[in-house]
C-alpha cells in the first residue's frame, strides 16, 4: 500500500508515489515539481512559500487525499511472463 499524503512529505516523494499529483499541485500554482528542491521540500514549505495557506492549502490536501484514496485497494499488477 501507498503512503498516506502528509504535509510534511517531501513533493518529489508524493509526486512519485501519485504521479496525478503534478496536476493538483499545477493547479494550485505549485509548479517546482520538477525543480530541485523538490526533492527535499515538504508539501507544506513548498505550499507556504507560493502563498497556499489556511482554506486554500485544506482544499488542496483534500484533492491530494482523494488521490490516495483512488489508489487503495488496487494492488499492483502481476506480469507473468514465458520462456
Amino acid at each position: 500500500m501507498k503512503d498516506k499524503i502528509t504535509k510534511d512529505m517531501v513533493l518529489g516523494e508524493i509526486v512519485a508515489k501519485y504521479p496525478e499529483s503534478a496536476s493538483v499541485f499545477a493547479r494550485y500554482g505549485l509548479h517546482c515539481i520538477g525543480c530541485f528542491i523538490a526533492a527535499w521540500e515538504t508539501l507544506e514549505q513548498g505550499a507556504m512559500a507560493h502563498g497556499i495557506k489556511g482554506k486554500e492549502f485544506d482544499e488542496m490536501m483534500r484533492e491530494l487525499k482523494k488521490l490516495e484514496n483512488k489508489g487503495r485497494g488496487k494492488g499492483r499488477k502481476k506480469i507473468i511472463t514465458a520462456k
